[in-house]
């Protein structure tokens, strides 16, 4: 018989996307995960399957935010670091990026911001 999980996995999801935006796909580790949401590897892996996993929830999480950084900013690692390589991720990011009326504009934008380039205009158009 499984153990009850010992924590908060909506808890878990936010942290884990905190350190995402702020680390990228990549650069972020389990441990850094392990670090941040206060869950044991061998737990985060059961919730979770995989680092992939886990991001793949942290995507869903944020589909539904309305903190629109975090979310501009969960989209943008995954369209920087993983959809060039994983289809299902990218179907997945487009779907997110239409439901949510998220616009090119708005992404070129906070890409900009997160760059210390949020001066540099658009050319013109908004």
């Amino acid at each position: 018989m499984a153990r009850p999980r010992q924590f908060d996995e909506k808890t878990a999801i936010e942290a884990a996307a905190a350190v995402f935006r702020q680390r990228g796909y990549h650069a972020t580790s389990v441990d850094h995960l392990v670090e941040a949401t206060g869950v044991h590897r061998g737990s985060l892996y059961g919730a979770f399957g995989s680092k992939h996993g886990l991001f793949a929830r942290v995507l869903e999480h944020v589909a539904d935010d309305r903190d629109d950084i975090g979310r501009l900013d969960v989209l943008l690692v995954a369209l920087l670091e993983l959809a060039p390589e994983d289809e299902r991720l990218r179907a997945r990011v487009r779907a997110v990026i239409e439901d949510g009326g998220t616009t090119p504009d708005e992404l070129g934008r906070r890409l900009l911001a997160r760059a210390g380039l949020p001066e540099i205009d658009n050319g013109g158009t908004t």
